[in-house]
């Protein structure tokens, strides 16, 4: 799963409190859920990117994370009200290069221009990504894209209605500055574009701010 929204200014220190402390482990703890990452944006936006890694898509529409879902605490409700902006896909991973987490992230969330579907998937997967993750400063590269639409809940009902997601690139690595150069070279706006992306791309550069295992919540 994967999540972009901001937080209003007032209350990002309270946000981010609920988030490390309360939320990641909730979500830990319902069956399937792997792992959960915040990032925090450096350029471009929006603030946060969240993602959950979860053992398969179907744990996204099961019943005990549905459960969670409408019935927050009096904490994620309070918090829920301050969330502006949320885009919340429920993604499979389609290709990848790379292994490991690197502290710095290149998000690109991107729709495919109508009939180019398959020349943009085609070239991202065969020519992009197997050599992006070898790249000096760079670990890892993954392709996502939408596998299930996320159905509304009570803690939707309290932020508003959630913008969907068609596919993202996420590249991480260990050198920000070596990701801001292949940002403006390989994984241009323009080479996207060229190669049937449509021109509402969103881009931003993360940080790492905080990374929690299931086997660490038990």
């Amino acid at each position: 799963m994967v999540l972009y929204y901001d937080i209003a200014a007032h209350a990002v220190d309270d946000h981010d409190d609920w988030h490390t402390h309360e939320h990641f482990p909730e979500r830990l703890s319902i069956p399937g859920f792997l792992r959960a990452s915040r990032w925090v944006a450096v350029d471009g936006g929006p603030r946060y990117l969240v993602l959950y890694e979860v053992s398969e898509a179907a744990v996204l529409g099961g019943t005990p994370y549905l459960e969670r879902l409408n019935n927050p605490t009096p904490w994620t409700a309070r918090t829920m009200v301050n969330f502006r902006g949320m885009a919340r896909g429920f993604c499979s991973i389609v290709a990848s290069s790379g292994a490991g987490l690197g502290h710095a992230m290149l998000s690109i969330r991107f729709a495919s221009a109508a009939g180019r579907e398959n020349e943009l998937r085609e070239w991202l997967t065969a020519t992009v990504l197997p050599g992006i993750s070898s790249r000096p400063g760079a670990v890892c590269a993954r392709l996502l894209e939408s596998a299930a639409t996320p159905p509304m809940t009570k803690e939707q009902a309290i932020r508003g209605k959630d913008a969907s997601i068609s596919s993202v690139l996420l590249l991480t690595g260990y050198s920000p500055d070596s990701l801001l150069r292949i940002a403006g070279a390989e994984l241009s706006a323009a080479q996207f574009e060229q190669h049937g992306a449509s021109i509402e791309a969103s881009r931003g550069h993360y940080r790492l701010d905080i990374v929690l295992a299931k086997e660490e919540c038990t």
